[in-house]
């Protein structure tokens, strides 16, 4: 039980130690550094929105509020309370932020190498290195081991989806679906473990009335379907726009 006293003055991470249930809306991350380059990210996209084509600016204006949303609002500290919601931010950043800056700064990284099985290996080393018991607990006792975590897990799956994007049909089929299956593995292993793994929230959810080992469990669920499940979802969508265009030059 000691451990369980000791562990949240322990792990103070950059979201701010793990707040309770009657705190937690109230816990706004006021960080002077990210506010200004959010402001300055703002004043580039106002700027930019009558040369850049619309679609890709509005990836661009998408990834500026999901940024808000992970790292500002009170998300950001409920994901240094559970394991859970840390994932589910993991995940934002790989299946959502990363394809919307694939998607809008393609044209700037047009002369950016990104050979697809290297992005991809690259891309799950990175995800799996730091859901590893230790390196997570470093990035939450650390803040430049934190932004560490955040930037090579935005740069890995932005360089996996800027391949994806790149490639033959067949092959961004087979890497997605390659992804898909390694997300599910991970995300298994850690539904599965008999004990929780995770040392940073071995007394963070008590508050809530939530055992660690039931929050580290719906992490691992939340990763093994949603997240596995997204992966496949764009590789059943890269496969029928394939297929389509194999019928339409049949056709022709």
């Amino acid at each position: 039980m000691k451990l369980a006293m000791d562990e949240p003055t322990r792990w103070i991470p950059y979201c701010g130690e793990a707040p309770g249930p009657d705190v937690w809306l109230g816990r706004w991350n006021l960080d002077p550094v990210l506010g200004v380059a959010l402001v300055l990210l703002a004043l580039v996209l106002w700027r930019e929105r009558a040369r850049a084509a619309p679609g890709r600016h509005r990836s661009l204006c998408a990834a500026w509020a999901l940024t808000v949303l992970l790292y500002v609002s009170p998300l950001c500290a409920l994901s240094s309370a559970f394991f859970t919601v840390r994932v589910v931010h993991h995940i934002a950043l790989v299946l959502v932020m990363a394809p919307l800056l694939a998607h809008g700064l393609e044209p700037g990284l047009r002369r950016l190498p990104t050979p697809l099985w290297t992005c991809t290996a690259l891309a799950a080393a990175t995800f799996w290195t730091w859901h590893a018991p230790a390196p997570y607990a470093a990035a939450l006792s650390s803040v430049p081991v934190y932004a560490l975590m955040q930037f090579t897990l935005l740069a890995s799956a932005t360089a996996f989806w800027l391949a994806v994007r790149r490639a033959a049909p067949a092959a961004a089929l087979g890497a997605l679906l390659a992804t898909t299956v390694q997300m599910g593995l991970l995300g298994a292993l850690i539904t599965f473990a008999a004990r929780p793994l995770y040392a940073p929230h071995i007394a963070s959810t008590l508050p809530w009335g939530v055992a660690p080992l039931d929050d580290q469990q719906l992490a691992g669920v939340t990763m093994w379907a949603p997240g596995s499940i997204a992966y496949l979802a764009a590789a059943m969508w890269v496969g029928w726009r394939w297929m389509r265009a194999g019928v339409r030059t049949v056709s022709a």
